[in-house]
């Protein structure tokens, strides 16, 4: 066997290992606040490219990777996947992603963030969340930084809030454990994929800098459900983005604007030839080098060490 072969080999048996042993923490003591009436099961399936995807999720966890410990940096990112606060892509937006955090030494946290409730038959019938590719197409007039796509959708409004609950609970459990899982409470960042994004910025526009506020936030291809005003200790903020995703590529440009009016740090990467989500797999173009740009930045913000 080459080298190159039993190295590959040598890390995805790693990266199976650490999956295999990640422990998932419930996030609230019993029912979380606001769901004590769901009744809907949680059901996970496959994604066209083989991943889990997990819906009507009411018990928010977080799911615990951890690095090496002789590489670990102190630096920690929970990870908030994708799915229109519809469905949770776990598999393309969160095990795969907190892998690779690991390997640079940054502990991984993945958020499993409450989803609206639908039934088989509603959510066949809601066809793709809006903005995501083969739903309906309909100009935003992107106003404060908001680009929410249905604003009056009350159902996912009173969502979106509780995925901000989770985000913020579960920064406050990483920093309980700091100690326990070699994490500076400090460094503590966010990641967001999509409707993820949504959700962590939520949690960073939060008016008051408390236990819940993140240290930085990551936004992938995701654009500010809520008007953005940002407070004053509003983190640093680096976002990823296709130059051709609808509106979501104006809304991610309208919160680096925000961000930047607020005299905040911000870095806003736009990548030629994109109309669409992405992840951590290879697809032969720049938009592959987004995780290199994202390790410098959190290098040259001292938020992690090489």
């Amino acid at each position: 066997m080459r080298l190159k072969q039993l190295g590959l080999l040598v890390l995805l048996t790693w990266t199976g290992l650490v999956s295999a042993q990640a422990p998932e923490i419930r996030l609230w003591p019993g029912k979380a606040p606001g769901t004590e009436k769901w009744t809907l099961p949680e059901t996970v399936t496959s994604g066209p490219g083989g991943g889990r995807i997990v819906t009507n999720v009411s018990d928010p966890t977080l799911t615990v990777y951890l690095p090496d410990p002789a590489r670990a940096t102190g630096a920690a990112v929970i990870i908030a996947p994708g799915g229109g606060l519809r469905l949770l892509g776990m598999g393309n937006d969160g095990e795969p992603v907190a892998s690779w955090l690991n390997s640079k030494g940054i502990a991984a946290f993945v958020l499993k963030y409450r989803t609206l409730q639908m039934t088989p038959e509603r959510l066949s019938e809601s066809g793709p969340p809006p903005g995501a590719p083969g739903a309906a197409r309909r100009e935003l007039e992107i106003r404060n930084g908001n680009a929410n796509p249905a604003p009056d959708d009350a159902g996912l409004t009173e969502v979106l809030r509780m995925g901000i609950a989770d985000a913020q609970a579960a920064l406050r459990l990483v920093r309980r454990n700091a100690r326990e899982w070699r994490v500076d409470p400090g460094r503590v960042g966010m990641m967001g994929f999509s409707a993820g994004g949504g959700v962590i910025v939520g949690a960073a526009l939060a008016p008051e800098k408390t236990d819940a506020s993140p240290d930085f936030i990551i936004s992938l291809f995701g654009p500010s459900l809520m008007d953005v005003n940002p407070p004053p200790h509003a983190p640093p903020l680096f976002i990823a983005v296709g130059n051709g995703h609808f509106n979501v590529t104006n809304g991610c440009v309208a919160l680096f604007q925000s961000w930047k009016a607020a005299g905040k740090s911000a870095e806003l990467h736009v990548y030629d030839g994109v109309n669409g989500g992405f992840g951590i797999s290879k697809r032969g173009r720049p938009v592959d080098g987004w995780t290199d740009r994202l390790y410098e930045w959190m290098i040259e913000k001292r938020l992690t060490s090489p």
